[in-house]
């Protein structure tokens, strides 16, 4: 067993989670692809097998704690860089409907290539921004799920994240330690939006024990009509 396939199975099953193997076949071959694509293009700093398998892998995949990830639902990544979580979480569960947003052109191509690779179906890649997304009458209120990672602040991810989302879909935004002040900042964003906190967990990485806080928010009304507003004025005047 290599350190990737090692760490994966037993990291994922200390958090509660089983892979089959033919996952963990799957998140090798996406190892291998970032691996060699993270020569030319910027995905992440973060290449050494175990390190991959923990903070990437394990980390996407961590997600299944805070919530439930059906078969038939549609599930968007907004800023998912090299795949993070949406891919490793379309591994796990291959029935969902997955669309992944990413406005940087060669991080676009690169995940084109990694799905096809990988074989996966029902999944699509959407070159576009965040604030645009949002504004789309295809994209609008389509979402059970939302996810994102390490974007921008939750006052900020809100605007982007909600306006896709269905009502009674909800939002994921994975955090690091530092949480209590940006949830402050971002109560009047929630309201505005039609967001709801429903719950903060907590939760470790196996093997390194670095801290990770899942925000959980439940859409309980449409967004309105104005928001979001056009692209970098959510990120330039936070709600």
């Amino acid at each position: 067993m290599g350190v990737l396939e090692e760490t994966l199975v037993k990291g994922a099953a200390e958090i509660g989670i089983g892979l089959s193997q033919e996952q963990v076949g799957q998140f090798e071959e996406y190892y291998r692809i970032l691996h060699e694509a993270s020569k030319n293009i910027n995905l992440t700093s973060i290449l050494e097998e175990k390190e991959v398998a923990v903070k990437h892998f394990i980390d996407s995949l961590s997600c299944l704690l805070a919530g439930s990830f059906d078969d038939g639902k549609h599930l968007m990544d907004i800023g998912t860089g090299a795949g993070f979580p949406g891919i490793p979480l379309k591994i796990y569960r291959p029935g969902l409907k997955v669309t992944l947003i990413e406005s940087v052109e060669k991080k676009v191509l690169f995940l084109e290539n990694l799905i096809s690779r990988l074989k996966l179906d029902k999944i699509e890649v959407v070159h576009a921004r965040a604030e645009d997304i949002g504004r789309s009458r295809v994209q609008r209120e389509s979402c059970d799920r939302v996810v994102s990672r390490a974007v921008a602040s939750l006052a900020v991810l809100a605007e982007y994240c909600l306006p896709v989302l269905k009502v009674g879909g909800f939002f994921m935004a994975m955090k690091g330690p530092r949480l209590e002040e940006e949830l402050k900042l971002a109560e009047n964003a929630f309201r505005i939006l039609g967001g709801r906190l429903e719950e903060v967990l907590h939760l470790k990485l196996p093997f390194t024990g670095d801290e990770r806080k899942l925000v959980l928010l439940r859409k309980i009304r449409p967004t309105p009509e104005q928001y979001p507003r056009r692209a970098g004025i959510p990120q330039k005047k936070p709600l």
